[in-house]
């Protein structure tokens, strides 16, 4: 029996004082929240800290586990976390093509991919956390 192949990956979604939302423009799927796959041994949270800082040079903390989104076909599960900045300057890198603090309507409107602006909402209305969602 084959050995099974998963993917794992960690986002967050980050609120600063101004009630801002942190996205980067990636190059293939426009504006989205920072995240990416975790590594072997390390912890949901520890990658969305670290795909956070490498994406948009922010250091957040996390503050909630909030849900995950399940591709089974694709055998991918998404979690998803609240973040708040405690540090770092907006970077750039090759994953972010640009990064910014958004007021939440206008970052919703950038978020073109239909299903990475579902999680965000998902992720914004606390009465649904925590969330699975299969499809």
């Amino acid at each position: 029996m084959p050995v099974p192949k998963h993917i794992v990956s960690a986002a967050a979604i980050v609120l600063n004082e101004k009630n801002e939302l942190l996205l980067i423009k990636g190059p293939r799927r426009g504006w989205e929240m920072p995240g990416g796959q975790v590594e072997e041994g390390e912890s949901l949270k520890d990658a969305v800290i670290r795909e956070t800082k490498e994406e948009s040079g922010i250091d957040i903390e996390v503050i909630k586990f909030c849900g995950i989104f399940q591709n089974v076909e694709s055998s991918i599960c998404n979690t998803l976390f609240l973040g708040t900045p405690t540090g770092g300057e907006l970077t750039t890198s090759p994953e972010s093509l640009e990064v910014g603090f958004f007021p939440l309507e206008k970052a919703l409107e950038m978020v073109t991919w239909k299903n990475f602006r579902q999680r965000i909402e998902f992720c914004l209305d606390e009465k649904l956390h925590p969330f699975y969602i299969g499809f």
